[in-house]
């Protein structure tokens, strides 16, 4: 049997800590929302009050990303319209999901707080993580890998479309 390598590179800036996020200031999420580069900014649609982006580093292909436009740690301080819009645009991306990549399941959660795992605690975003039966293997724990079968920008092209025709 020969070895094979699994290449992604993709996966460095998150294992070393991309230097280059860290050095600006502000919310991560709040630059991205405020750059018209969605396709840069892996930024699948945009609502009022919303908007939908693929994680940078998933833990599965198409690993969204569904947060209010508005800096917020709390759900609870989101009111009236911004509260519906978000739901919605939660449902849809959910939606796409099952239509464009028909996984076996999905996990779609929110991490409030530091302590309850939030990477970004600063700024509220819910977790839509698509799921198949065998999706995970043990690359995450003898190498703290995780094996993306897809190419986030080509996961982009694949869903952008239904974001644009689904309302």
């Amino acid at each position: 049997m020969s070895e094979s390598t699994l290449w992604a590179p993709w996966r460095i800036d998150y294992i070393l800590g991309d230097s280059s996020e860290k050095k600006e200031d502000g919310c991560l999420f709040c630059r991205l929302h405020n750059d018209d580069d969605d396709q840069k900014n892996l930024i699948l649609e945009r609502s009022e009050y919303s908007y939908t982006m693929l994680n940078r580093y998933p833990y599965s292909s198409g690993h969204l990303l569904v947060l209010p436009a508005s800096h917020i740690a709390d759900l609870n301080e989101l009111e009236g319209k911004a509260y519906i819009d978000l739901m919605l645009l939660l449902k849809k991306s959910i939606w796409v999901i099952q239509q464009v990549l028909q996984p076996g399941g999905i996990n779609a959660g929110l991490n409030m707080g530091t302590a309850a795992g939030a990477g970004i605690a600063d700024h509220l975003h819910f977790h839509i993580v698509p799921r198949w039966s065998g999706d995970h293997n043990f690359m995450p724990v003898i190498a703290d890998t995780m094996v993306m079968p897809q190419h986030l920008d080509s996961t982009y092209e694949m869903l952008k479309p239904f974001f644009q025709d689904r309302s």
